[in-house]
């Protein structure tokens, strides 16, 4: 993998990480690779917060995977600081590459950097595959989520 780059997104990577993220059935009914100015207005905003990380993959100057990576600091857990993983996504033709692992190694490593003592992910409880995944990696089903939709 060491022809792998993790840099920060731009907007020219906005088609390729939207068409990772609708390459799911849920993703599929929640994104829209046709219109595309949503994106944009959102990875302005991530850019300009030092707490927001979204990264790609990139290899052979192909996008190739994706996540956001979250700092948060807080008063719980004696002032500690933590990590949220959110949106990872490998493209089709990458996954069982390794990519998957090397990306969350990254995020990880990045949180460690950032003083974070926690770092936090969810899925959704019917990606079982990725469940299995992210226990391989040392992370534990250890709450229950709940989301409210508005």
């Amino acid at each position: 993998m060491s022809d792998l780059e993790i840099r920060p997104a731009a907007l020219e990577d906005i088609p390729a990480i939207v068409a990772m993220l609708a390459d799911d059935q849920l993703g599929a009914q929640r994104e829209s690779p046709d219109d595309l100015t949503p994106y944009a207005a959102a990875l302005e905003l991530l850019a300009q917060d030092p707490n927001q990380y979204q990264a790609v993959a990139v290899r052979a100057d192909r996008v190739v995977g994706t996540l956001q990576l979250t700092i948060i600091h807080g008063l719980s857990r004696r002032g500690s600081t933590r990590s949220i993983i959110e949106g990872v996504r490998i493209h089709a033709d990458e996954r069982g590459s390794g990519l998957g692992t090397r990306l969350i190694e990254w995020a990880i490593d990045e949180s460690r950097r950032r003083d974070c003592q926690l770092v936090q992910l969810t899925s959704d409880a019917s990606r079982t595959d990725a469940r299995r995944f992210y226990e391989r990696l040392g992370f534990t089903p250890s709450h229950i989520g709940f989301k409210l939709q508005l």
